[in-house]
């Protein structure tokens, strides 16, 4: 599935669930500001979600250089503005080199990681202060596609757990500006390929035509 923007991963699942009337797990869950490839399985190839999740993934997005939000991408509002004018194309492709191979990364305080048997988000939301572990992950490929200050497009590839949105933050910690994630767009899954993906309103014309 193509899962549109502003939907839940459980909204494209559930809406699948009520076409088809089956049991439907899905593989690699996106927040809900990312748009894009969405595995999900049925019957007998649920026995295959945890090896689908395990495959390397690809996105596609944009950082907005300039300032940080909480969460780390347009859910929060912008703060800690800072000058990004100076900085030049050759130094924004070097920085790549810092993100690839393994790293540490510590995923955002927003997010759905269990903390003391909490999720993290909600702990952030009630004021309480949130520290997670550094952990590790391999960017296997990091490309700057377009340059539109303060806009940078990328492209990534990336193991399973890379959090896109600590790449943001920590991309603009290195470029000494500031930056969060202003789109997301997951692209593939292995050799899964959203070109091939369905959205929501074109699995319901595709299931009521009876074609399948």
């Amino acid at each position: 599935m193509d899962k549109p923007y502003e939907w839940t991963s459980f909204d494209a699942v559930n809406k699948l669930k009520r076409l088809l009337h089956a049991k439907i797990g899905h593989c690699g869950t996106l927040d809900p500001l990312a748009t894009g490839l969405l595995i999900c399985c049925t019957g007998k190839f649920t026995k295959k979600i945890s090896e689908y999740q395990q495959l390397p993934k690809e996105y596609t997005g944009i950082f907005h250089l300039g300032a940080t939000t909480p969460t780390y991408d347009k859910e929060s509002e912008p703060e800690s503005l800072k000058p990004f004018e100076h900085l030049t194309n050759e130094q924004i492709i070097d920085t790549t080199n810092q993100f690839t191979g393994e790293i540490l990364q510590v995923p955002p305080i927003h997010s759905a990681i269990k903390k003391d048997g909490e999720r993290a988000y909600d702990l952030a939301r009630q004021g309480k202060e949130v520290v997670l572990d550094a952990r590790k992950v391999t960017i296997f490929e990091f490309e700057i596609t377009e340059i539109k200050l303060p806009e940078v497009h990328f492209r990534v590839v990336c193991s399973t757990g890379t959090y896109i949105r600590s790449l943001a933050h920590d991309f603009g910690q290195a470029l000494g500006c500031g930056a969060y994630l202003q789109e997301l767009r997951r692209t593939k899954i292995g050799s899964f390929d959203v070109a091939n993906a369905l959205t929501p309103e074109q699995w319901k014309i595709y299931w009521k035509t009876g074609i399948h």
